[in-house]
């Protein structure tokens, strides 16, 4: 009998939350395997409406961060041997509560790496080239000719882009600003000394030192206790006037009231926001609203999608595929590759093995 069967009688169930298919769940169930029953629901306001379906569960795969694993749902898990997040960001899972009850989390950190860091600078160029805010000028009129009317519009060669996290995004993002001559620049205190020569990139001791010099400042990092908030006031006051803030990451990172106040002064030339503290958006913010009006003072110096910078149609075949398989790999042999609790885990004297430890860059 295989770890992931009781008997042949009663396979395993994993329970999966916000399934992305979008006909039939074939790609799952090719993934899992005809001994492991899989249960779909849909999750509603961030949770399950049926608590047995928590209870039954010997296994989780969350497909999307909109549902909530804080300790009081994971204490519903009783039977649960691993939960599994389709997707990079776990800061929406209790890691401490799964962890004492000895169940490892995994996360899906090898999809949408490319999507995501085209997104990122896709908004930083149609910021700094005022693609956006042209086109929506000439639209209305030819009083908008005179491109001079956009100040934030830069000459990309030689700008200091800095990015907080140098992860397999962040990575990926460096590469492309690099090759539009851009000198790259990054704070991440968890890579290895001496990793910066890799790359030949500028390494920062301190996210304070990085702003300084930061005419774009673009953010690649995990939310957790550490970075929730990072990107406030105090610290967007250290970038260099009329900076572009572009974020991909995680909205909790970066307080929108401060952005808002830093674009409505100047300090802040721009910013480009695909996730939000809260979502969907909260159209009474005052900037939200302000963007969503047309405010002449904002002018096309915003530019906000839908959470939407993971999106390919080729990224979500992957994510289907290869959290299910992580998820599967555990079961069935024991594999904590991409386990993120895993340093919990071992605290609580669970047996555990991996080969390597998270990064906080994503």
């Amino acid at each position: 009998m295989t770890p992931a069967t009781r008997g042949s009688a009663d396979p395993l169930r994993i329970l999966v939350i916000d399934p992305l298919f979008d006909e039939e769940p074939d790609i799952e169930r090719e993934e899992a395997g005809p001994d492991i029953e899989l249960i779909f629901r849909r999750s509603e306001r961030g949770r399950l409406t049926n608590d047995a379906d928590y209870a039954a569960a010997d296994a989780v795969l969350n497909c999307r961060s909109a549902h909530l694993l804080p300790r009081p749902t994971i204490d519903k898990l009783t039977r649960c041997r691993a939960i599994a997040q389709g997707g990079v960001g776990y800061g929406h899972v209790d890691l401490s509560a799964a962890a004492e009850r000895g169940i490892p989390v995994l996360h899906t950190p090898d999809y949408g790496t490319t999507e995501v860091a085209d997104h990122a600078v896709a908004l930083a160029l149609s910021l700094l080239r005022g693609i956006q805010a042209y086109d929506r000028r000439l639209r209305r009129s030819n009083d908008s000719w005179d491109a001079r009317l956009l100040p934030v519009v830069k000459r990309l060669t030689g700008l200091r882009v800095g990015l907080v996290g140098l992860g397999r995004i962040g990575t990926a993002a460096a590469l492309r600003f690099e090759r539009f001559g851009m000198e790259v620049g990054y704070y991440d205190p968890y890579l290895p000394v001496g990793h910066q020569l890799a790359f030949g990139w500028r390494r920062f001791d301190t996210l304070e030192a990085l702003l300084t010099r930061s005419d774009l400042l673009s953010i690649h990092a995990l939310l957790n206790d550490e970075t929730r908030g990072m990107i406030n006031a105090r610290t967007l006051a250290l970038l260099p006037d009329g900076a572009v803030l572009v974020n991909t990451a995680r909205g909790g990172m970066v307080e929108l009231n401060a952005v808002h106040a830093a674009l409505q002064s100047g300090k802040l030339g721009a910013a480009g926001l695909d996730v939000f503290e809260t979502e969907p958006l909260d159209r009474q913010h005052p900037l939200i609203k302000a963007w969503a009006e047309g405010d002449p003072w904002l002018d096309e110096r915003l530019i906000m999608t839908p959470h939407s910078a993971f999106y390919s149609t080729a990224s979500i075949l992957d994510i289907r595929r290869l959290s299910m398989r992580y998820l599967i790999s555990h079961l069935r042999h024991g594999s904590l590759r991409t386990c993120v609790n895993l340093e919990m885990l071992k605290m609580r004297g669970r047996d555990a093995t991996a080969q390597s430890t998270p990064v906080r860059g994503i």
